[in-house]
């Protein structure tokens, strides 16, 4: 497993246009085309090799934004890291900045006690096992 695999699994894969659980028009693996100044009509076909490319730079924005917000995760082994940027990938930087408690105990290693946050939280409400499974990473440092 790595982060590509989950986020396909977690996000799902549709090569064409829909709308989103919040009306957003969305496509491929989870890539908000509103926010990226997309103008697609929803039904619109896309190719693999375009949610591909979506999903590369999608990883590397989130990658970038939870480096940029929160220095000390490049310190991380992978899988945990993994969790914070699966996180930001869903959610947006700011969603994952609001796990004030959860990031300090990540920061200070304390697993047991960021999974509990992780799972404490409405975020665990909305996407049900998959905070389950990165509950377990972060607690394990082993992909889930």
């Amino acid at each position: 497993m790595n982060l590509l695999e989950q986020l396909k699994r977690d996000e799902g894969e549709v090569l064409h246009v829909y709308l989103d659980s919040r009306n957003i028009r969305t496509a491929g693996v989870g890539h908000n085309l509103e926010s990226h100044g997309i103008d697609l009509e929803v039904g619109t076909p896309i190719s693999q090799a375009q949610s591909d490319l979506w999903l590369q730079a999608d990883i590397q924005n989130a990658t970038a934004k939870v480096d940029e917000h929160l220095p000390w995760a490049t310190e991380l082994d992978e899988a945990r890291h993994g969790v914070l940027v699966n996180m930001c990938f869903n959610m947006g930087i700011g969603g994952l900045l609001g796990f004030k408690n959860t990031l300090a105990a990540i920061k200070a290693g304390e697993w047991n006690l960021a999974a509990l946050g992780m799972l404490h939280s409405a975020w665990a409400t909305q996407v049900g096992a998959r905070a389950h499974r990165l509950a377990t990473q972060i607690e394990t440092g082993v992909w889930q």
